[in-house]
């Protein structure tokens, strides 16, 4: 981390002030877990359009009294989804889905005080080095962007639709992984490292960025089988209405369409995406172990393998079991825990931010 002199008083500072800020920002990347997983929740339990208003300040207080439940419900019952679908719902199931959606959205709020005020204190004692400053400011800038953005998705079931779209439920959810991923690779070079070499870096890093690419892709494919509810179909494995590569996957037209709204054809990319990212992890786990002798980067390598082959397994069970709220909550959770380790993996690579005059 030492790149430049600097007083021993001052650079064992900074060392406290990297190890403050890193566990903030791993306490953040936490709670962005604990968000995709609640999120997974009111999906997988049709919650997700029980609260017809956006109030991101009075939408804190939950309704109070018996009116307030009925001037809620009475609103619900404006929409498509209870006019077609939940039509007669009485108050108590109401508030089962009311209480996720809630509990959703107060944990963005929490989010992002748990992000602003102790950036705002870390900033004011003079903790953040100026070249961290912008890099925190973006990641504020992609937590409010992420609010509007579930907001967008949520009104695009109110009016001519009974759920939301699905082009906006994958990018909400995208969008909030790659916060978590940002996030999570300043706190990672904010570690002291053991210095990467040029030899690892120049054999490794290419393979690296392509399989937290590939892991991007997948996550964004796994949203479209959310929005379409493609998992509740086709559950065997590994054929697929029995064949590995089935009929009708190109029915739709225009040809684009099918792959984001014909049911079979998101969730067949969905699956042999995963053979794809099963491959490449496997390979870069052994390409790294045959480069390096580095404990960090080796370790990086065998969670990246051992975590994709396990989201497998939780994604097969998910499918053949039809789709169990538990299996499917562990399946969307595990994911974060892949995108984890492929950017640990990069993070490893690049080693630590060096110390900066």
């Amino acid at each position: 981390m030492a790149d430049v002199q600097i007083p021993p008083a001052k650079l064992e500072q900074l060392r406290r002030s990297r190890t403050m800020i890193r566990w903030w920002l791993y306490c953040v990347c936490l709670l962005i877990l604990a968000m995709v997983v609640v999120g997974g929740a009111t999906r997988l339990t049709e919650s997700g359009l029980s609260i017809t208003e956006w109030k991101p300040i009075h939408g804190v207080i939950p309704p109070l009294s018996e009116a307030e439940w009925e001037e809620e419900l009475e609103k619900y019952r404006q929409i498509p989804e209870y006019q077609l679908i939940n039509k007669g719902m009485s108050l108590e199931e109401f508030k089962f889905i009311f209480w996720w959606e809630w509990g959703h959205r107060m944990l963005g709020r929490v989010i992002g005080v748990a992000f602003f005020v102790p950036m705002v204190a870390f900033w004011v004692a003079g903790r953040v080095e100026p070249w961290l400053k912008p890099r925190l400011l973006l990641g504020l800038a992609l937590g409010g962007l992420q609010g509007f953005v579930g907001w967008w998705m949520v009104a695009s079931g109110l009016v001519d639709r009974v759920d939301v779209s699905q082009y906006r439920l994958a990018t909400h959810l995208t969008l909030a992984l790659i916060i978590f991923a940002y996030l999570f690779w300043i706190a990672r070079r904010l570690t002291p490292l053991e210095d990467p070499l040029p030899d690892e870096q120049d054999r490794l890093t290419g393979l690296s960025t392509v399989v937290l690419a590939v892991v991007f892709v997948q996550m964004f494919l796994g949203g479209l089988v959310a929005g379409l509810n493609a998992g509740m179909t086709f559950n065997t494995w590994p054929l697929m209405d029995g064949q590995f590569i089935p009929d009708g996957l190109l029915l739709l037209q225009p040809v684009w369409l099918n792959f984001f709204e014909n049911v079979l054809t998101v969730q067949f990319q969905h699956r042999m995406t995963a053979y794809i990212l099963i491959g490449l992890a496997v390979i870069l786990m052994w390409s790294t172990f045959r480069v390096s002798r580095r404990s960090s980067l080796r370790r990086a390598g065998a969670h990246l393998g051992v975590f994709v082959v396990l989201q497998a397994v939780f994604g097969i069970l998910t499918l053949i079991w039809q789709v169990p709220l538990s299996m499917a909550l562990v399946h969307q959770g595990f994911a974060v825990f892949v995108l984890a380790a492929s950017v640990d993996h990069l993070a490893a690579l690049k080693g630590a931010y060096p110390v900066r005059a």
